[in-house]
């Protein structure tokens, strides 16, 4: 092993450059990773245009990853070295009220790889070994990489307390939304709705489980009464992240039913919330974000069964060179779901 590692650094919003960095040594408690396989989030879209993170730059973004543990520091063990794993991005403090309920995007002292700090997009990388999970080695690569966006998804449905019999709507059949739809039909909810304005993507989350897609929204709300004997859905998830789409989500929930808030807005978006029905429908809001802790070990678990269709996902990847061209071309690609970055 030489000294020195490649890292694909984004210097300002829209450009990337390859730049040779010291191959870091793993602390006590501490282990490097080989990396393998990186995918590119929307968030790591948000940082690339500058609309998220920018206080960060320069930095090496990247965190839905899988690599081969290569070294351990002092005082780790349960861990082998040439083994693969996947790595929890969320770092808490491990010790206040908030990371001892797994709630680690509200500890005060929370970080997050490729995101406040240095991530994936590199050949090594050095994680602390309490967020390290092996995998299994005939798995592959290109699979174990969507651990982390599958863990958001395992996060959101855990927190609404999605069901068997439960009907759900979906907006959004992006790469989040098309996870959404195939976690429901895995958990038996019925039926499931999607729409999204991508007539291909609607069709594809079609495919991937969902009972009824929806491409224009003038017919949205009589697709969702007729599934739902006027009811509304038992739960909606808005996974676009657009005031408007939330309002709408508020109106095709069912009384006593539940918003997963999960798609990201600007700070100043606020949701209208008519009190009074609130309280008198006993409706619910619950918001989602990240996968953490358990959630990895699910959506870990999850993949490894094939529980979920992958193709849509593993189709698109570039070498870690041409990380500027996987980037830019992204826009240009709506059918790929999924763009990964080939370290190794």
């Amino acid at each position: 092993m030489t000294d020195m590692m490649r890292a694909a650094v984004l210097t300002e919003p829209g450009r990337f450059e390859i730049r040779s960095r010291p191959i870091p040594t793993p602390g006590p408690g501490e282990v490097l990773i080989r990396i393998t396989r990186v995918g590119i989030c929307g968030t790591d879209l948000h940082i690339f245009h500058g609309n998220y993170a920018a206080d960060s730059l320069p930095m090496v973004p990247g965190h839905e990853f899988t690599g081969t543990i290569r070294a351990l520091g002092a005082g780790v063990g349960g861990l082998t070295p040439g083994a693969k794993a996947v790595v929890d991005m969320n770092i808490g403090c491990g010790a206040c009220y908030w990371c001892r309920r797994n709630e680690i995007l509200n500890c005060p002292h929370m970080r997050q790889m490729g995101i406040t700090m240095d991530g994936a997009f590199a050949d090594y990388m050095v994680v602390p070994a309490r967020l390290v999970i092996p995998a299994p080695e005939a798995v592959p690569d290109a699979v174990l990489a969507l651990t982390e966006p599958l863990s958001c998804v395992v996060r959101a449905a855990r927190k609404a307390q999605v069901t068997f019999g439960q009907s759900a709507l979906v907006i959004g059949a992006g790469p989040i939304g098309n996870l959404h739809v195939q976690l429901l039909r895995t958990i038996g909810a019925a039926p499931i709705i999607v729409t999204d304005r991508s007539a291909d993507r609607v069709a594809m989350a079609v495919a991937a489980g969902a009972d009824i897609g929806v491409s224009d929204p003038a017919q949205l709300r009589h697709a969702v009464m007729a599934a739902t004997e006027g009811r509304g859905t038992d739960v909606v998830v808005e996974s676009v992240g657009q005031p408007a789409l939330y309002a709408e989500a508020m109106r095709l929930m069912r009384r006593g039913g539940h918003l997963a808030a999960f798609g990201l807005t600007g700070p100043e978006a606020e949701l209208p919330l008519n009190i009074l029905d609130t309280i008198l429908h006993e409706n619910s809001v619950k918001g989602s974000v990240a996968g953490m802790g358990q959630d990895m070990h699910d959506a870990l678990t999850l993949l490894v069964h094939g529980r979920i269709d992958t193709a849509a996902f593993t189709r698109a990847s570039f070498p870690l060179e041409q990380i500027q061209q996987a980037f830019d071309s992204i826009p240009d690609r709506p059918d790929d779901l999924k763009t990964q970055i080939v370290v190794a």
